[in-house]
């Protein structure tokens, strides 16, 4: 059952983000395939680098699952550079092309047609590919109501005192399957409000009195979450 408290706040707390920042259009990708090597891509690096990686493939011609899956790594790795790790990610690309291919028909839509819980195991299987990677591909490539979890949303959630510090993947993102319900659009958009704030206002070193979720619950503030956090009364 899902808990109402919870599910009040963390809508008040998108809806929050959403007034603030506007919709996020996240994921930049004129297509599906674009999207999952886009996933791939953005392991450990920022969304800009990966971004000059893909527009690198477009322009090499290889930007095509078939192309790509048929492709030497060594030739994929050459223009990936700016993603960093780009021999490991040529192989995962090559890989994951593969699988698209020989799966699922190179068709974004017999992907999506998958059962969301088989598809998730399935694409864990694939070295190197983990839950957030996957779990975007799931959300953002096949229209899954899977919610991504990253370093900023338990960065965000944590200070916010809805987490622990030390929360794992899988908790956190049971805190919201368990308290929203299975909605793409807003678990698309969600995310991307969270990274924004993560990335700008929610940082390493927190500008709390920016954030507009600190008001939400008044109980529950950025600034009173970190003070604890650091040993503080």
């Amino acid at each position: 059952m899902r808990g109402s408290n919870l599910a009040e706040d963390l809508l008040a707390i998108y809806n929050a983000l959403r007034l603030a920042f506007g919709h996020q259009h996240w994921w930049p990708a004129e297509t599906p395939f674009e999207t999952m090597i886009g996933a791939i891509l953005t392991q450990n690096v920022s969304w800009t680098n990966a971004a000059q990686a893909i527009r690198n493939l477009e322009g090499a011609g290889l930007l095509d699952p078939h192309t790509l899956a048929a492709a030497k790594t060594s030739e994929i790795a050459r223009l990936i550079v700016p993603s960093r790790y780009y021999n490991q990610k040529a192989e995962r690309i090559r890989e994951f092309s593969r699988i698209y291919v020989a799966e699922f028909a190179a068709d974004p839509a017999v992907m999506a047609a998958a059962d969301t819980d088989e598809l998730r195991r399935r694409l864990l299987a694939i070295r190197g590919l983990g839950k957030e990677t996957v779990d975007t591909i799931l959300l953002y490539a096949c229209e899954k109501p899977v919610f991504v979890v990253d370093a900023y949303t338990r960065r965000v959630f944590s200070r916010y005192g809805l987490l622990p510090e030390d929360a794992s993947y899988d908790r956190t993102q049971r805190l919201f399957a368990e308290n929203l319900e299975p909605d793409v659009e807003l678990f698309n958009d969600y995310h991307a409000q969270v990274v924004h704030l993560g990335k700008t206002i929610c940082r390493k070193s927190p500008l709390c009195d920016r954030c507009p979720i600190r008001e939400v619950r008044e109980t529950l503030c950025c600034e009173k979450t970190v003070s604890l956090a650091a040993g503080n009364p």
